[in-house]
């Protein structure tokens, strides 16, 4: 298995919509994303993201095929030293370690590319595998925020994971 990140182009939006458009993957998306999602939300998205420099989003690769995706969201303010992480599997790669890997690959180049001192990655409470991959990868639980999150008309806790900067 060889996983790699790479930009979004507009040829992979066939893709991301079908991935997006799976419910499993939605109920762990924050909801400004839309259901259903159409080839259009995916171009536009797509289109935001080419003029980023540095890149702040990627699709997850394995071998050739995506299989996933992985970015960042620049924090502003008292808060500019830090970015939120955010990242997805489609549902048929489930289990097979790509997440920890791209969570590694997304570190190093977030640590390298952006003048930041924290990654922060919030996780709802029913997504224990997402816990898991942060875990592996450094991440330490920085708090539960009880009840914080209302998805899919359920309110449920949001678990807050942070990596800081080794200097």
């Amino acid at each position: 298995m060889y996983i790699s990140l790479r930009p979004w182009v507009i040829a992979d939006a066939e893709t991301l919509t079908a991935y997006f458009n799976n419910i499993n993957i939605w109920n762990n998306l924050r909801d400004y994303i839309p259901h259903p999602y159409t080839e259009a939300d995916a171009e536009k998205f797509i289109t935001s993201q080419i003029a980023m420099f540095p890149t702040q989003n990627f699709a997850i690769l394995n071998e050739e095929k995506i299989v996933g995706g992985i970015g960042i969201v620049l924090q502003e303010d008292v808060y500019k030293m830090n970015v939120e992480l955010g990242y997805w599997i489609a549902e048929p790669f489930w289990g097979q370690g790509i997440a920890t890997i791209a969570v590694d690959l997304m570190n190093q180049y977030v640590f390298e590319a952006f003048a930041i001192n924290r990654i922060v990655a919030e996780v709802f409470e029913y997504n224990k595998p997402s816990m898991r991959v942060l875990e592996k990868n450094g991440y330490h639980l920085e708090s539960v925020r009880r009840k914080g999150i209302l998805k899919n008309d359920f309110l449920c806790d949001d678990y807050v994971w942070v990596k800081q900067k080794i200097y």
